[in-house]
């Protein structure tokens, strides 16, 4: 029986979640949390590596960032769509793991597989809270679904402060040396030509300076989010 989760960051590919808000997620277990990753994919059609290196680097990664645990389905790379036996899959992970809350990719993405990841982790903590959806476990459904949006140019609902994680952060992501362990292998991940490195720190920096801090990470929500005292609302506004 595993031992439940506070929360549950679903990727499509090992290293998407590191590089997109690999911060928070150190924040999160610097703080006590039980924090667990999935990841749909063994990444098999990447260019770089083979599915079996990036097996032995997310563990690497994961025990950086101090993971409870490290979860992969082996869907078919750049195969993943919104159908009722993959959304069962992950419905089992979340009757087990029963996380609070969930963390999925942004809505809008290039890569196919980031985009029909988010849909199918929301359809997913649905479905799982169904009694009478056909899979094991008891039903449970998260309380809060957040959207990391990080390296999205839209307007986030709210920000972190990772400056205390974000050398940690990128000890995770360089822990994927068959991707980003040479020059070549550092480029032309988001904009040809762009090192990965240099892009999530001036991503981080943008966010951080309109809070006050170094580096920042931010998501989005669907739904309002309640303040019970405006009072104690962090940061300052002019």
């Amino acid at each position: 029986m595993a031992e439940q989760l506070d929360a549950l960051f679903i990727a499509a590919h090992r290293d998407d979640t590191e590089i997109v808000c690999g911060g928070t997620v150190i924040k999160m277990t610097d703080a006590g949390h039980r924090v667990g990753l999935l990841d749909l994919t063994a990444g098999e059609l990447g260019t770089r590596g083979t599915a079996a290196n990036r097996e032995a680097e997310a563990a690497a990664a994961a025990k950086i960032m101090g993971l409870s645990a490290r979860i992969n389905l082996g869907l078919p790379d750049a195969g993943l769509r919104n159908i009722p036996e993959y959304q069962n899959k992950i419905v089992r992970i979340i009757r087990e793991y029963k996380p609070t809350m969930i963390v999925l990719p942004y809505w809008q993405q290039r890569h196919p597989d980031h985009r029909e990841a988010g849909k199918l982790g929301y359809d997913a903590c649905y479905l799982a809270g169904l009694q009478k959806y056909d899979a094991p476990g008891e039903p449970h459904r998260p309380r809060k679904i957040l959207y990391s949006s990080n390296l999205r140019d839209v307007r986030h609902s709210f920000v972190v402060d990772v400056t205390d994680q974000f050398e940690r952060k990128l000890e995770a992501v360089a822990a994927y040396k068959s991707q980003f362990g040479t020059r070549d292998g550092a480029r032309e991940i988001f904009n040809p030509g762009v090192d990965i490195y240099e892009f999530m720190k001036t991503s981080a920096n943008y966010l951080g300076n309109q809070i006050g801090v170094k580096y920042a990470e931010g998501f989005t929500v669907k739904d309002y989010l309640i303040i019970d005292d405006p009072l104690g609302l962090a940061g300052q506004s002019i």
